[in-house]
């Protein structure tokens, strides 16, 4: 035998072992809700993008009910840009107009999305591209920030525009899919109490969804490898006390923190996990999914 087949047979056998290591988890699995969210530098890498589309369908191949919430931070900017609209951040978040939201909308809802569809077509699955504004899917109320004054102490209210948080998902719109082989694909578009469309954050939208179908799992694909120690070595797993005890202690810090938050929201709205795992990464979900290792950092109630 030559080289060439010790090293093709090797290959194989690795994979058949992966296999192996991982039917335990697709029986785990089988028939439950795992929520994606989708964003960062795998949406702009188009490798990436491609693979994440065939792990997506395959999730559903054996059983598990993937649901996609993506972002698009990068292409709204740039949308803006070529416009020549003018955008500004607070704390993160962007201050949302009338001629913003419809950018927002018009990204979101119709290029990223359909986009995401058609790669998860494109691999063998079925797809279907909806915001949060279908069937009344996320219901939002107006996002308030408040800063206080350094220098008069006086706490102002800060005005995002048209900005949300969810208040209420209506899980029926999702539960629609149960029955079949589709793969619900949603951009984070809310209704406020008004009619009025609203730009929800992408983790925030992920982590209600997640919560109101009780997902087994939830996981944020994001461009670090998860939650570091002071050392600067992967946290592979927390609790809910652990990490709230990482926040206190500075372990965790800046905009990783609103991303702890989230998972910690969401698994005590009744999903099992939530991870943080690294977008840059090939199969990264498959990894965190079905291996004893994981890929990211997975939070738990403990």
């Amino acid at each position: 035998m030559t080289k060439t087949h010790d090293d093709t047979r090797a290959k194989n056998l690795e994979k058949a072992s992966v296999l192996s290591e991982a039917l335990p988890y697709m029986r785990r699995f089988t028939g439950r809700t795992v929520v994606v969210k989708f964003g960062g530098h795998a949406m702009g890498d188009l490798k990436l993008f491609d693979l994440f589309a065939r792990d997506m369908v395959l999730l559903r191949q054996v059983g598990i009910r993937p649901i996609v919430v993506h972002g698009g931070g990068p292409q709204i900017g740039a949308m803006l840009e070529k416009l020549q609209i003018k955008s500004e951040f607070i704390d993160g978040l962007r201050v949302t107009d009338q001629a913003t939201i419809d950018v927002v909308e018009m990204v979101l809802s119709g290029s990223i999305n359909k986009q995401i569809v058609a790669s998860i077509t494109a691999a063998g699955g079925t797809a279907i591209g909806i915001s949060g504004k279908d069937g009344g899917l996320i219901r939002a109320e107006r996002l308030k920030r408040t800063k206080r004054d350094p220098d008069s102490n006086i706490e102002k209210v800060i005005d995002l525009g048209l900005v949300g948080e969810p208040c209420a998902i209506a899980p029926k719109v999702i539960d629609a899919f149960a029955g079949s082989d589709v793969i619900p694909v949603i951009a984070p578009i809310g209704v406020g109490p008004d009619g009025e469309t609203l730009n929800i954050n992408a983790d925030t939208a992920a982590g209600a969804i997640a919560a109101a179908l009780g997902a087994a799992r939830m996981y944020m694909l994001t461009d670090i490898e998860g939650v570091l120690d002071k050392d600067k070595k992967l946290i592979s797993e927390l609790t809910v006390s652990e990490a709230r005890s990482a926040i206190e202690s500075g372990v965790i810090t800046g905009g990783m923190i609103p991303k702890i938050e989230n998972c910690i929201d969401a698994i005590q709205s009744g999903v099992e996990g939530a991870a943080i795992i690294d977008g840059r990464v090939a199969h990264t979900v498959l990894v965190e999914l079905f291996t004893e290792g994981g890929a990211g950092t997975l939070i738990t109630r403990g």
